[in-house]
């Protein structure tokens, strides 16, 4: 084992580097090389329902590449199948090659004391499901013989969707489409490939190494609790690991700066001597997702409003922190008024002690780029929040 010590600074930008933000945005056009290099170091897109701007998992791709055709995406993941949609950190799609450390999590799933009784009331029908998706091919819950009525438990889902995802989060059926964003089912060994669905398999120990050490990649260093975060794995099973590595030499135990615990840095992570970032971030986006991390790493407090009553939000719906060089600078509440063609700015604040000039500026260009990326004709900055003249007087300029 390895003791180091780390500056705040050094960890922000280590953070940055692991996350693909230390390398400047093609200058091409973006494509398929571009996008599995973003997930090789990511490892998973988090899937999202809220559509206010975009569907999250896009996000990141632009956050890192600038614009680009998100039909790539869709023909990576259900055309080419190089990835897959699973539970994972949420609801995700990950690279094709993570299947075999994930599937010991399909075969433990357990049902909720609630749900399990419904499983039991309805085994026939939960069975005939899987055997109508078996004969008839790729089903959406609404495409059943029987899809039943959207009432009960379960999120007030209708008895076919309620039966399909059962089958998708133990691994029967898989996601084979998305048709309106609606999950289209079939069988997985017809969508997962068969070099995958037949490769080498991971008992429960070897995989959640083998994701403790993705983790740490992506992260490049991080403390226990946040690698254990970005697969949802236990704490306490985390930290064992992580001491078992640490002791193999795979993994360096580190003191950062101003960090209460330990933290564990991969032998590949870079320590760029500087960052020049630019770009808006997904609430659900990897570098970010862990709020605790957020605030640990750049002095920034973030907390997703969307369930938040209006008058009670501080800073909006769906808010986007800015990254400009290693810092988050501002933030701002973004719309994609389609009807209207605009990119709206609802709400726009920035952080202490930063160059507003400078942030107004950058925020502005980027704000331009993503409206020219969602094809809409330009950008409206409301009046609410402390920034938002300055951002709106830098479209002036």
């Amino acid at each position: 084992m390895r003791r180091t010590d780390l500056s705040l600074a050094e960890a922000r930008r280590i953070a940055l580097a692991a996350q693909g933000f230390a390398d400047p945005r093609p200058r091409g056009r973006v494509d398929i090389r571009h996008l599995r290099a973003v997930l090789a170091r990511v490892g998973l897109l988090q899937i999202d329902t809220v559509n206010v701007l975009v569907r999250s998992h896009y996000l990141p791709l632009f956050s890192r590449l600038g614009p680009y055709h998100m039909s790539l995406l869709d023909d990576a993941a259900y055309q080419r199948r190089e990835l897959f949609e699973t539970w994972a950190h949420e609801a995700s799609l990950v690279p094709i090659e993570h299947y075999p450390r994930l599937r010991h999590r399909m075969d433990e799933e357990k049902a909720h004391v609630r749900f399990r009784r419904w499983l039991e009331e309805n085994t026939a029908y939960v069975e005939g499901v899987l055997a109508e998706v078996r004969q008839r091919g790729p089903l959406a819950a609404g495409d059943l013989s029987d899809p039943g009525k959207r009432k009960g438990i379960w999120w007030a889902r209708s008895k076919g969707k309620m039966a399909l995802e059962w089958h998708f989060r133990k691994g029967r059926v898989m996601v084979h489409k998305r048709r309106n964003f609606t999950r289209v089912y079939e069988l997985t060994e017809r969508v997962i490939p068969v070099h995958i669905l037949n490769g080498g398999e991971h008992n429960e120990l070897e995989a959640q190494r083998a994701l403790l050490l993705f983790a740490a990649r992506a992260h490049g260093v991080g403390t226990a609790r946040d690698l254990a975060d970005y697969y949802r794995l236990p704490v306490p099973r985390a930290r064992e690991l992580l001491a078992e590595l640490a002791m193999e030499g795979t993994l360096h135990t580190v003191a950062v700066e101003g960090w209460s615990e330990p933290a564990y840095l991969h032998p590949k992570a870079r320590i760029p001597r500087s960052v020049d970032a630019q770009a808006l971030l997904s609430p659900f986006d990897s570098l970010i997702w862990e709020r605790a991390r957020t605030e640990r790493i750049f002095d920034f407090r973030y907390r997703i409003e969307i369930y938040v009553p209006e008058s009670q939000r501080q800073f909006g719906y769906y808010v986007l922190p800015f990254l400009l060089g290693d810092r988050l600078v501002a933030r701002v509440d973004l719309k994609a008024d389609r009807q209207a063609g605009r990119l709206l700015v609802r709400a726009a604040h920035v952080e202490n002690s930063v160059d507003r000039g400078r942030v107004a500026a950058a925020l502005a260009e980027e704000l331009q780029t993503m409206a020219e990326w969602l094809e809409l004709d330009g950008v409206n900055v409301g009046r609410r929040g402390a920034f938002a003249s300055e951002l709106r007087g830098a479209f002036l300029t």
